[in-house]
């Protein structure tokens, strides 16, 4: 593919054409990352994405592109949204096994599959809940290479961070996510015997 050169009256079709069948999949990212804010966060995506479309050296890449300027923008929802950056206790987290606290706890007890068991106690909408209590830092990458199938090195390229930090944050972001299960759990009424 060639460099995107459009004449000026073919420029907002040409936008509109890489924009038309990436709309699903961007929304599904943002809604992922920022939850409600996710049309403003779409819609200030789409206006940065018009104003620098003539960066855009190949069409090929513009739907890679598009979700790099998406991120930065659920970003800047996420930093303008928190009062103060969310305090992380790794240690803590590190330390924690999901596995071990659901046979140590054995909220199902005359469960034969117990792991299984808690895991279906939890909808579309408990995991969304469950994410959005995640740092956006470590909720991106987790979206992006669990949710949205994209391999780490494309997402390194996407944040623009080197590949061990997108590493390191998919470890974190687990490790967060898990505890999390069970805090979301345990406050939700899922590990009720009878929530079964």
């Amino acid at each position: 593919m060639g460099p995107v050169h459009v004449a000026r009256t073919d420029r907002t079709e040409s936008f509109r054409t890489l924009v038309r069948g990436q709309l699903p999949r961007l929304y599904s990212i943002a809604r992922s990352l920022v939850g409600d804010d996710a049309e403003d966060a779409l819609q200030d995506c789409m206006l940065k994405a018009f104003q620098r479309f003539d960066q855009l050296s190949e069409v090929a890449a513009g739907p890679a592109w598009l979700k790099s300027i998406l991120i930065h923008c659920c970003y800047d929802h996420g930093r303008a949204k928190a009062r103060r950056p969310s305090q992380v206790d790794f240690d803590e987290a590190e330390r924690f096994s999901l596995y071990r606290k659901i046979a140590y706890e054995d909220p199902f007890p005359y469960s034969d599959s117990l792991h299984l068991d808690f895991l279906q106690e939890f909808g579309r909408e408990d995991v969304r809940a469950v994410l959005m209590r995640l740092p956006l830092l470590y909720r991106t990458p987790l979206v992006l290479v669990y949710m949205e199938g994209f391999l780490v090195k494309e997402v390194a390229n996407m944040l623009a961070v080197p590949l061990g930090t997108v590493l390191a944050r998919l470890h974190r972001g687990r490790k967060l996510f898990e505890k999390q299960m069970w805090e979301y759990a345990e406050e939700s009424g899922l590990l009720r015997k009878d929530a079964r």
